[in-house]
């Protein structure tokens, strides 16, 4: 019981604690996680590519839109639920908080397990679908099958991470994506280069590492440190919050399934254009993606939590306040980050792989596709405001509007009349474009919160 208030005392500082210091908080713990488990991703690019070679890397980027868009539905889950649990906190309805908390957990499993199986009878359909062709198809049929074992697992993972973080509490949230990074670094080295397994050994040490952040995560929830482990009785379907949870998480769900269908465009276009070296290219500057926005990233999953309970709460000043703080801190990063990846971007190719041909193109690539950086993170933010407040469609169109609105058809026109540099200058457009919608739906929901008193709700239809 004392854990629980301790936790009850954590998520009430949400809307009690500056703003500045209250982000700090949120979004340090945070950037760190992602950071790992970025460095994760490109270290093990790195040891897959030298231990194995540059195709073994565009047979992990085939299976990576499957995977991910599996994966995607607990991430869906939990940060459509984590919106409902942030302002059900706020408003000090923590029924509420735990029947959405038991509802999340049974629909994960239910969903992803069907998925996985539906994934391993279409399997020889699918791996060539997303570009697993010619020498790709074998090690990515390989690496395929492994993961998807451990998807559920790893979708447990995805959702119960945001509800952590829902509820105050970003060290834990932080500490459970550590674990699988440095898991599977360790795992990595021990089943790649030293019993020489291949793509099985990669395939298994992102499986296994998922599996021990899971069991981080469970012992989190079932030893009191969290407010919200439901019982039995919560675990049943509740469909007023299922449907709920369903309108938010399709937001992130839509963004990842429209990232699934830019993996399958782009490895397919490229493959056509370039071969394996051009494949391989991308799927270095995919893994770099994350990485090189890293402190943007912790700060939209810090934003998140704070403008959900203050909405809750009804506290519209630190709910705008909020916003500016985030975007300010989040731009200042963008133009930092864009410099670095500028100025050292054949070096930074260079670490990846030992092929001349594919360190000259992924340089190139890298000033072109990252030189809207400074801005991306308005564009991240207005996106993740209206899915915070509970308000899907405008999410759902924000967040899909800058992959599936802008950026695939651009690819597509791009790449037919300019070849592989098409593609590359499809990213920036697509990003500047996204960026300055974006800024208008938010300037629009921010006069709504200018003209709202204090403890009334305000009308944030847009």
């Amino acid at each position: 019981m004392a854990k629980q208030n301790l936790s009850r005392e954590k998520s009430a500082l949400l809307g009690t604690e500056s703003i500045p210091s209250l982000l700090i908080k949120q979004a340090v713990p945070a950037s760190i996680g992602i950071l790992v488990m970025s460095l994760n991703i490109l270290v093990d690019t790195i040891f897959v590519g030298n231990w194995i070679g540059a195709v073994a890397i565009a047979a992990i980027n085939v299976v990576l839109p499957v995977s991910f868009f599996i994966a995607a539905l607990g991430m869906a889950i939990g940060i459509g639920g984590a919106s409902i649990i942030s302002r059900a906190l706020g408003a000090n309805d923590h029924a509420k908080a735990k029947r959405t908390f038991g509802n999340q957990l049974s629909l994960t499993v239910m969903i992803t397990v069907v998925m996985v199986i539906l994934g391993l009878i279409f399997i020889n359909e699918l791996v060539p679908a997303f570009g697993g062709k010619g020498d790709i198809f074998e090690p990515a049929k390989i690496y395929y099958r492994i993961v998807l074992y451990g998807v559920p697992i790893l979708a447990l993972c995805m959702m119960g991470n945001n509800v952590i973080r829902a509820e105050g509490s970003p060290k834990h949230a932080m500490i459970a994506m550590l674990i699988p990074s440095v898991g599977n670094l360790v795992l990595d080295y021990i089943l790649i280069n030293q019993m020489d397994m291949g793509m099985e050994g990669a395939a298994w040490a992102t499986t296994i590492s998922y599996g021990l952040c899971f069991l981080y995560i469970a012992w989190f929830f079932l030893s009191g440190r969290s407010e919200l482990m439901p019982s039995l009785k919560q675990l049943l379907p509740d469909w007023i919050i299922l449907k709920e949870i369903g309108s938010l998480g399709f937001v992130t769900l839509g963004r990842q399934a429209t990232t699934s269908v830019l993996y399958l465009i782009l490895n397919n276009i490229l493959f056509e254009l370039g071969g394996e070296d051009s494949v391989s290219a991308f799927g270095i500057i995919g893994r770099l993606m994350m990485f090189a926005i890293f402190p943007v990233l912790g700060i939209t999953q810090g934003f998140l939590p704070i403008a959900g309970y203050n909405y809750g709460a009804q506290q519209w000043k630190r709910v705008r306040e909020v916003i500016f703080t985030s975007i300010k801190y989040a731009c200042i990063l963008g133009v930092v980050i864009f410099v670095l990846l500028y100025v050292f971007a054949s070096e930074i190719a260079d670490v990846f792989i030992d092929n001349q041909a594919v360190i000259d193109q992924t340089a190139v690539a890298i000033r072109i596709v990252f030189f809207a950086v400074p801005i991306i993170a308005i564009q991240l933010i207005g996106a993740a405001y209206y899915q915070a407040i509970g308000r899907a469609l405008p999410a759902l169109l924000l967040t899909t509007l800058r992959t599936g609105i802008i950026l695939i058809p651009l690819l597509l026109v791009l790449s037919h009349f300019y070849g592989i540099d098409g593609v590359w200058i499809s990213f920036p457009i697509a990003d500047v474009s996204s960026t300055i919608v974006t800024a208008y739906f938010l300037w629009k929901a921010m006069q709504k919160l200018y003209d709202a008193p204090e403890k009334d709700m305000p009308n944030q239809e847009v």
